[in-house]
């Protein structure tokens, strides 16, 4: 069973999305998407509103879409309700690149690449988070992917009391692992660069933190489920596309090869393809999403599991 896609609300929220999807330079039949899935979700989320501010967690695998999911819930909230959204991704709480360096050479040099839990600055995710949670103002900070560092924090973005906090990130809630499951490689780069595991214990180490700091706190965990691992690299690919057309080139900036790109995603593959196997039957919301990127339905957890679905 499935949620059944209404009509939209209001002209406004018709109106928005055009504008939206244009904006974004998204296909036409992205239409299907916002009137089959984003307005039943966004109508979901505002049913939820509690007398604080109510934190939705959205876990979802590289090039999933949680960007742009978090992108038209918050504008659509805001259009059709007086609730005020807060739109953060784990991705702009990067460690700096020195930060970065400082953990390569004292822990681990795989710990110079951003991705996995442990590359991430916990106080400020944490005081940001808090903020936001007793309903404070605050600043987002952001993270320059292509340049590999945080904006300076004149640049960081202003935020205003939220009622809604939406944060999205590709482990969000993603289950940490049993000493046993650390044991094998699962990939070239953990068999060269990981012989002895210290680096994959590290992440999932940190990642137990995040849950008992951070993902504790949510009220409601959404999923944008890939269909499997293999689609990740493919759609990374077409983000690294996208971030090399959007700036201009000049040495400073760090935009990867397929080569270096097809090594990045494997600092990734391990939580990735074991949040795939587990997080689908904890999540309060599936989201499937096809390899063409389509999705056309949500699935609340009970449906899921009396599905059979994996």
């Amino acid at each position: 069973m499935t949620q059944s896609a209404p009509d939209y609300p209001s002209n406004k929220s018709r109106e928005l999305s055009h504008q939206l999807i244009q904006e974004m330079h998204l296909p036409a039949a992205f239409e299907t998407t916002v009137t089959q899935v984003y307005l039943p979700l966004m109508q979901h989320i505002v049913g939820l509103k509690q007398k604080h501010p109510l934190f939705i967690s959205i876990n979802g695998a590289q090039g999933s879409g949680k960007s742009t999911l978090t992108h038209f819930l918050k504008q659509l909230i805001e259009i059709e309700t007086p609730l005020r959204v807060a739109n953060i991704s784990l991705d702009d709480f990067y460690a700096t690149h020195r930060q970065r360096q400082h953990l390569s050479k004292t822990v681990h040099p795989l710990l110079i690449t951003r991705g996995v839990p442990g590359t991430h600055d916990m106080e400020l995710m944490q005081s940001t988070l808090f903020s936001l949670l007793e309903g404070k103002a605050c600043r987002i900070p952001r993270f320059n992917k292509a340049m590999d560092d945080r904006y300076p924090e004149d640049q960081w973005t202003e935020q205003p009391p939220a009622d809604i906090i939406l944060f999205e990130g590709w482990c969000n809630h993603s289950p940490a692992q049993s000493e046993a499951e650390l044991v094998n490689p699962i990939n070239q780069l953990e068999a060269e660069e990981d012989q002895d595991g210290s680096w994959r214990h590290y992440a999932n180490q940190h990642l137990k933190r995040y849950h008992e700091t951070i993902f504790s706190h949510a009220d409601h965990c959404i999923m944008l489920k890939a269909a499997d691992f293999e689609h990740v690299y493919q759609w990374r690919r077409l983000q690294e596309k996208k971030l090399r057309n959007s700036h201009s080139t000049n040495h400073q900036q760090r935009i990867m090869s397929d080569t270096e790109l097809a090594r990045f995603i494997q600092h990734y593959e391990r939580i990735s393809r074991h949040t795939l196997a587990h997080l689908p039957h904890l999540a309060d919301i599936v989201i499937p999403v096809e390899a063409d990127h389509s999705i056309k339905k949500i699935i609340m957890q009970k449906d899921f599991i009396n599905d059979g679905s994996t």
